[in-house]
């Protein structure tokens, strides 16, 4: 089969999940057989075409438009990207028909119609969040409603629409006015064994004395909860003397954040490790005694997942996918979302019973590698191209 992928970021070039995501996603279906492109966006002046591993991968050109990715200008910005997306997308497809062409979020909704215009493919399209969810159901500003529009015509005018938990699927269901067998439940996938450390460098351990090292890993965005977590370590610092969080992950709140660990006086117990690589994040799961992700809007929560992967005890919003992904003290914790005082209850359960702790990380970690391989992830996406390819004269 051949698949043109759509998608605003893949590696390196990756903001958040969903280009690790796409990546994985592109890499799993080339290795099944199938004839796999990927169409996003470049950091050059003019277009490029990659071979990565098995995939081909086009990258249009970033135009030298002074454009800021940034929640005033995001429309403008996508504007901008989709124009020459969509000049790069158009000279791929002149000279290879793609059966499918697969859509991630709303940033490329206009290239996808535009090539499914032009070539007749069916579009398959893959929601990872909605701008209703990111804005908690606030859709009072201009910008808000655009983007809720652009997802809602992208997902209306689709041949199949992917949710990536039981969640995202019944609210773009809602939210879209689609029928709920219209839409397909593919989790995300991840690696199944956590990235090793260099050779020669020490494995880090789980402490486990009371001086726990917590990790949260995520954009800097207020829907990703952090401003939660660092409210909940003034409650811990007395009790747990040397208690640390690493924040691993960069974002338009940094500033914000670090504002807020100084006004509650917990500056001194945070480590801001910035961006890490695959790599560098199973390491430090690997060190955590917990990971905690105090997400107030989750579609599916790939920070928990791999984390579970990682073998590191999980605690997580009782909200959205990651619901999904944590059954209370068989998998994880769940907590009440928004809740300080929640969150520290369950850092206080990991330190007082490290035993059961480690019980549930094993039990999760043997899940997520049975439940969410790429091979499988990879097999049932391919199963939905299938459904909506055009039928050929005689094939009946």
């Amino acid at each position: 089969m051949r698949v043109l992928i759509v998608s605003w970021e893949f590696p390196p070039l990756v903001v958040g999940g969903l280009g690790r995501h796409v990546g994985q996603l592109a890499r799993q279906l080339a290795a099944a057989g199938h004839d796999v492109r990927v169409l996003t966006r470049g950091s050059r002046p003019e277009p490029e075409q990659q071979r990565i591993g098995p995939v081909t991968v086009w990258r249009a050109a970033a135009d030298e438009l002074a454009i800021d990715f940034g929640s005033e200008s995001v429309l403008a910005w996508t504007q901008a990207f989709e124009h020459s997306l969509t000049r790069a997308g158009l000279r791929l497809v002149a000279g290879w028909q793609p059966d499918v062409i697969h859509a991630h979020d709303w940033l490329v909704a206009q290239t996808a119609h535009t090539l499914h215009q032009v070539t007749g493919s069916p579009v398959v399209v893959t929601v990872h969040a909605t701008e209703h969810g990111r804005q908690q159901g606030w859709l009072a500003e201009p910008v808000a409603r655009a983007i809720h529009s652009a997802e809602r015509w992208l997902c209306r005018d689709a041949a199949a629409v992917i949710a990536c938990s039981r969640f995202m699927a019944c609210e773009v269901s809602t939210l879209f006015q689609l029928a709920p067998e219209e839409i397909r439940v593919i989790g995300n996938g991840a690696d199944p064994e956590p990235a090793e450390p260099p050779a020669g460098s020490a494995r880090p351990a789980r402490s486990y004395t009371g001086r726990p090292l917590l990790v949260f890993a995520g954009r800097l965005v207020h829907e990703k909860g952090l401003q939660e977590l660092i409210k909940a370590l003034p409650l811990l610092r007395d009790e747990l003397p040397g208690v640390r969080l690493v924040v691993a992950g960069t974002g338009q709140q940094l500033a914000d954040q670090q504002d807020r660990a100084a006004r509650y006086g917990v500056a001194d117990l945070i480590d801001w490790a910035g961006f890490l690589d695959g790599r560098e994040l199973a390491r430090l799961y690997a060190a955590a005694d917990l990971v905690v992700v105090p997400s107030l809007y989750e579609p599916f929560g790939m920070v928990a997942l791999e984390a579970q992967l990682a073998g590191a005890p999980v605690a997580v919003s009782d909200t959205g996918g990651l619901a999904e992904l944590v059954e209370p003290g068989v998998t994880g914790l769940r907590f009440v979302p928004q809740s300080p005082a929640a969150i520290a209850a369950v850092v206080r359960e990991v330190v007082a019973d490290p035993a059961a702790a480690r019980r549930r990380a094993a039990a999760a970690q043997h899940r997520a590698r049975q439940e969410f391989g790429w091979t499988a992830v990879a097999a049932r996406t391919a199963e939905v191209y299938a459904e909506v390819l055009p039928v050929r004269p005689g094939s009946q």
